[in-house]
């Protein structure tokens, strides 16, 4: 998608309301600016729940702890060709 804006006093110029709303950008939200070759990005500042992150981790861990933890010298002896042979 490609759009013309104009660029006001200051600096200033109108994100139209169909890219804030495909994007997900409301009033008070941030963005990220940087210049890469030229050209200028902007990206909605991601904000991470470290809490959520937390229990999505246990959660996983949830539900591989059915896996055997291994042991030093479990693949002694396993020959990884093997592994590809029909």
């Amino acid at each position: 998608m490609t759009l013309r804006v104009e660029v006001g006093k200051k600096g200033y110029m109108i994100i139209p309301k169909n890219v804030r709303d495909l994007l997900g950008i409301n009033e008070g939200d941030f963005l990220e600016l940087r210049v890469e070759n030229g050209k200028i990005v902007l990206e909605k500042e991601r904000k991470v729940d470290l809490e959520e992150v937390e229990r999505k981790f246990e959660e996983h861990e949830r539900r591989i702890a059915y896996a055997r933890r291994a042991s030093l010298g479990d693949l002694k002896g396993v020959v990884l060709e093997e592994e590809f042979d029909d």
